[in-house]
């Protein structure tokens, strides 16, 4: 997870200590991103499937329900999901987990959420790497293990590579990687996956909000509608101001819908310690409910380099989200 122009309001000072913090201004070999999750290098071979391919149907576009997520600090165990569920009292039907490139499909961590009852979430970070090396065919080894092992599993997954690409603060971003570069590289990924028999995963493209990066246009980002599923938004709500679901997210969706008509997920966010956290939760679980379109939200629950994110340890915040989710009907991943 990364701040400044996300939660924008943020003094410079506060921006570079949770980016550091959070990993994106650390070097790969010591970080996954904000779960700070990295396996092994090399991905080991897995058997040809011989079971038909899960049907992905009542996953790509549900309804009846939303997905209330989670990324916890200490993924992918469950325990912190669990304290997270009883703090809550509801347990998630979608976990999240970081992953750094060339770190080793965990299905024993996708079999454990699904069993759990909540769908597996990925977030993709090219740690290490280029676009442009990934578009030329550089990590192709390594991608097309990883998309054997997920068709080996025959779970749902959803994954979303490169995330916040709009933003300057990742190695995939604005400052160095170019749009078409951010395009080339996930068409490639997706057409290895394809060529492995992996349809068994929920491809998910997820820009930060645009109030911060107002300059940066989404559209040359994207991908094309056959090469992704969801779009996820990241978003936070900061303690700089009041803000509500309405003017931290409709800006971006609006740019969306101009150039696709895919669901849209809440795939990053939490509410900033202040004085508005109380009406801010409220406000994300409520505009959640009030919309169609959305799917669900994922929430950051995390305590990194001075920003505590975490619902357990802020009575308001908790009892806000608790209140909003109690009578959330929830998606079956299931069914």
């Amino acid at each position: 997870m990364t701040a400044g122009t996300r939660v924008w309001g943020l003094a410079g000072a506060a921006l570079i200590a949770v980016l550091a913090g959070c990993g994106a201004l650390s070097p790969p070999a010591q970080s996954a991103g904000a779960g700070g999750s990295q396996s092994g290098s090399s991905q080991s071979a897995v058997p040809s499937p011989t079971s038909l391919p899960y049907n992905m149907s009542g996953l790509l576009d549900p309804t009846g329900g939303k997905f209330f997520g989670v990324e916890a600090q200490g993924a992918p165990s469950l325990a912190p999901v669990a304290s997270f569920a009883a703090s809550v009292g509801k347990k998630p039907d979608l976990v999240g987990q970081y992953l750094a490139w060339n770190s080793s499909f965990d299905a024993k961590a996708v079999d454990a959420a699904w069993s759990y009852g909540a769908l597996y979430y990925i977030a993709w970070e090219p740690y290490g790497t280029t676009a442009q090396a990934i578009a030329d065919g550089q990590s192709d080894g390594y991608i097309s293990r990883f998309a054997s092992a997920v068709r080996a599993l025959n779970l749902p997954v959803a994954i979303s590579f490169g995330h916040e690409m709009n933003g300057n603060w990742y190695p995939w971003g604005t400052d160095q990687t170019s749009a078409a570069q951010f395009v080339a590289a996930w068409r490639h990924i997706h057409n290895l996956f394809i060529q492995a028999g992996a349809s068994n995963v929920i491809w998910v493209w997820n820009p930060n909000v645009i109030n911060g990066v107002p300059q940066v246009g989404l559209r040359p980002y994207w991908p094309g509608d056959s090469y992704v599923d969801w779009v996820g938004i990241t978003g936070y709500f900061p303690s700089s101001g009041e803000e509500t679901f309405a003017s931290l997210y409709e800006p971006t969706m609006a740019e969306v819908k101009q150039f696709t008509t895919k669901p849209i997920i809440i795939a990053e966010t939490s509410v900033e310690t202040g004085p508005s956290e109380t009406q801010a939760a409220r406000s994300l679980v409520a505009g959640v409910k009030r919309r169609p379109g959305v799917l669900g939200f994922i929430w950051f629950d995390f305590n990194k380099a001075g920003a505590d994110w975490q619902v357990e340890s802020r009575p308001a915040v908790r009892a806000a989200v608790a209140a909003g989710v109690a009578g959330l009907q929830l998606i079956d991943p299931k069914r």
